[in-house]
């Protein structure tokens, strides 16, 4: 049936009236319901082995725009809606972002959801409902404020389902019901699922801002994603979610095991589960526990999961592997403690160094080592982390275990990130090498033979104009903020996080501000874009939101320096300001500590999207100078090798990083002081203010002063090669044409050949 006459036909039944007669809420409703549709009824795909790909968090994206790309209805919708008279990108808007992650992470996972759908693999996700997400950030005093983000309407995604399991904690039982979300396969006629649980009666209910009773694991267990854990509570908190999920999902897998035909015993033959990050890392045990209950020995049982489970590992951060105190699996999970021990021991026995036991001398689980112990693959996201992994971080499970260890370098889903968030670009590129790209994007390439043709060039500048064009106009609509379209426009958009180091950006924008007020202009005025979230209990990210914030107010208020300087910070940063921000950036800011990132994918978005990388040679950065060439990327700063041996202290004398040592440099001093200069102090909070000045004089553990001099000398180097605007087109073009690599299809195949081997 053609979209016209399904449509004709939902509004009719719905509303009782004609799509010309309806509102644009109508029609979302109405095109909404029939993407749902649509998707569900596709077949799923098929195989003898299914994949299970377990992660705390999805971060999807509005929906309906890459539903219908996938399902090949987006030109039918747009010229139909144009036959009424409507927008569809006004209709579009109308979404709610589903609230269901937050960063990198999560985005990754949406990412490969689309890929293992478009490559028509035998694979679902699983993660957790959650109703208000991580929070909906607004700006208030220049702070950085945390309200509940709710997302779910009717009609919405969600597809109810009949399955039920119940989950075992400590103090009772909880069942899990399970909702689902169609992910259709672009060019595949297939659709996986992303798996949802939920508990069964989640409560409603307003809160002040996003405090809620943690203690009310029945009702309130999937109110908020990474819910503060600052306290006890919130620690079990997520211990109770990371158990709900792994247990549920662990009941799936073997129910739907069974219902294919094939016993517990072949679970390792027909099912891979792969583990994102450490947060589902007890389906391992889980998994145990269940088949030992279905009759399997002990040692049966073990065999079975550590020829099922994989993990990825997504940091070079010791904080961010996980360990939970055991009492805190007595009280959630009694049941995994004692095979937990019995994991330990095997262990042990495996390996005697204890820096590899999964329970360690003051009772804590380490949840990575579980993983790397039994499971059969542990993969890095980028060349260089993987690198790290093997010969710094997990040295002692990789002499151990050399033949578990692999790179899987992230990627991005072209149809997203390109096709649909930059249309015009994406048009260009089918004018210069055709559509083919847009099923492989290593076709890409192609465009390379472009270099020369200024044609092409100057119709790109063109296409990067307009979307900065756009951006400012979102930027006046949704913020009241008046930015120069002719600025250069350098963005950092990404997690709050020290080692992403945006307080070395706001050090920049206080040293172009000062060079302004003393009567040094710049070549050209410049807008320093901000997109970040900082987690409700890491005060220092808040501290550096608030720098960021009171500097934007300063120059905003500043006539002298206002004409040659802007700073904006977009308010509850998401996929769909991405969206937004990603097409209209000249500049992608990918400054993290060499050794810290494990990978990044917005240095990916940022890339297809025609951006110059200014960036230190860390994570998949290594991998984008690689392919692009010095003379198409702005590189500096400290080698992971010099960061590395700085925190072992272990340079040549012997010396270990210090700040003080680079602070009291007299063009970083000036620079750090401003911090609590009366300029600042007349704006923001003087706590706040004065205590990451201190942090940064005497710890900055990111070592944002060891960089921040070559950091501005490099940065003042590409915006004056701006200038030079058809040379700066040839960047954007290769840029663009070496980024089919970064494909998350290609990270997907490449996962399936690798461990998966799914058929």
């Amino acid at each position: 049936m053609l979209l016209r006459d399904q449509l004709r036909d939902l509004t009719r039944a719905r509303f009782g009236r004609a799509p010309d007669q309806c509102d644009d809420r109508q029609l979302y409703e109405a095109l909404l319901t029939l993407c749902r549709d649509r998707a569900r009824a596709l077949p799923a795909p098929e195989g003898e082995r299914k994949l299970y790909y377990f992660s705390a968090e999805f971060l999807l994206g509005k929906l309906l725009s890459n539903q219908l790309l996938a399902l090949g209805l987006r030109d039918e919708a747009r010229d139909y809606l144009e036959e009424l008279g409507r927008d569809l990108n006004a209709v579009e808007s109308l979404e709610p972002e589903p609230s269901l992650g937050n960063g990198g992470l999560g985005r990754l996972a949406a990412c490969f959801l689309d890929s293992i759908a478009a490559l028509g693999l035998n694979g679902d996700g699983v993660g957790l409902n959650y109703h208000y997400g991580l929070f909906r950030q607004v700006f208030r005093g220049e702070k950085q404020t945390e309200e509940p983000d709710p997302w779910m309407e009717k009609p919405g995604w969600l597809i109810p389902t009949d399955r039920r399991f119940s989950v075992p904690f400590g103090a009772g039982e909880l069942t899990a019901v399970l909702y689902d979300i169609a992910v259709p396969g672009a060019h595949s006629g297939r659709a996986c699922r992303l798996h949802l649980f939920d508990v069964e009666r989640p409560a409603h209910a307003p809160w002040n801002g996003i405090q809620f009773d943690k203690g009310d694991i029945p009702h309130q267990l999937t109110a908020f994603l990474y819910p503060d854990d600052s306290d006890e509570a919130g620690r079990l908190l997520r211990v109770y979610q990371q158990y709900f999920l792994v247990s549920a999902g662990s009941q799936l897998i073997l129910a739907e095991l069974e219902e294919r035909g094939f016993a517990p015993e072949a679970l390792a033959d027909h099912v891979v589960v792969q583990i994102n990050d450490t947060h589902p890392s007890m389906v391992i045990p889980e998994l145990i526990r269940l088949l030992t209950q279905r009759g399997l020995t002990m040692d049966q049982a073990v065999d079975q999961v550590s020829r099922t489970c994989a993990y990825t590992n997504h940091t070079i951060l010791a904080e961010a592997l996980e360990k939970w105190p055991l009492a805190y699996l007595e009280t959630v999970a009694p049941r995994l403690v004692p095979i937990i021990r019995e994991l330990d021991r095997r262990a042990r026995e495996a390996c005697p160094d204890p820096r590899t036991a999964i329970l360690d001398g003051q009772s804590r689980v380490h949840m990575a080592h579980m993983d790397i112990h039994f499971g059969f693959s542990v993969n890095g996201v980028a060349a260089l982390h993987t690198e790290i992994l093997k010969t710094s971080e997990l040295k002692p499970f990789y002499d151990r275990y050399p033949e578990k260890f692999r790179n899987e370098t992230n990627g991005i889903t072209f149809r997203r990130w390109l096709e649909d968030c930059d249309p015009e670009l994406a048009g260009l590129i089918d004018g210069c090498i055709g559509r083919g790209w847009r099923r492989d994007a290593w076709e890409l390439e192609g465009l390379l033979a472009f270099r020369e043709d200024a044609g092409v060039l100057d119709r790109l500048l063109a296409v990067k104009a307009a979307n900065k064009d756009r951006l400012c106009r979102d930027l006046l609509a949704r913020q009241g903020a008046e930015v120069d379209p002719m600025s250069v426009f350098d963005i950092q958009a990404k997690r709050l996080h020290e080692y992403k180091r945006q307080q070395m950006n706001a050090l920049y924008v206080i040293h172009q501000y000062l060079e302004i007020k003393a009567g040094r202009l710049p070549e050209r005025p410049v807008t320093v874009l901000f997109g970040a979230k900082a987690a409700p209990a890491y005060v220092m990210a808040k501290h550096i939101i608030h720098l960021i914030l009171c500097l934007s107010r300063l120059v905003e208020a500043d006539p002298q320096v206002r004409p040659w300087l802007r700073v904006v910070m977009v308010e509850n940063y998401n996929v769909t300001w991405a969206e937004r921000l990603i097409p209209a950036c000249d500049l992608s800011e990918q400054i993290s500590l060499a050794s810290k990132e494990a990978s990044g994918t917005g240095n990916m978005k940022f890339m297809a999207n025609g951006a110059v990388t200014l960036g230190t040679l860390d994570g998949a950065n290594v991998e984008i100078a690689q392919l692009v060439g010095p003379e198409n990327i702005y590189t500096f700063g400290a080698s992971s090798d010099q960061v590395i041996a700085l925190y072992r202290g272990s340079e040549p004398d012997g010396r270990s990083y210090r700040p003080l040592d680079y602070y009291h440099r007299p063009a970083v001093e000036r620079l750090v002081d401003f911090l609590v200069s009366p300029e600042l102090l007349a704006i923001g909070d003087p706590v706040s203010l004065s205590t990451l000045w201190r942090d940064m004089k005497g710890k900055d553990w990111f070592m944002a002063l060891l960089d921040v001099e070559e950091y501005i000398a490099v940065k003042n180097r590409a915006l004056h090669d701006y200038g030079d605007r058809r040379s700066w087109a040839k960047k954007m073009l290769v840029n663009v044409a070496k980024s089919g690599y970064f494909s998350s299809d290609r990270t997907i195949r490449q996962y399936n050949e690798d461990i998966w081997h799914l058929k």
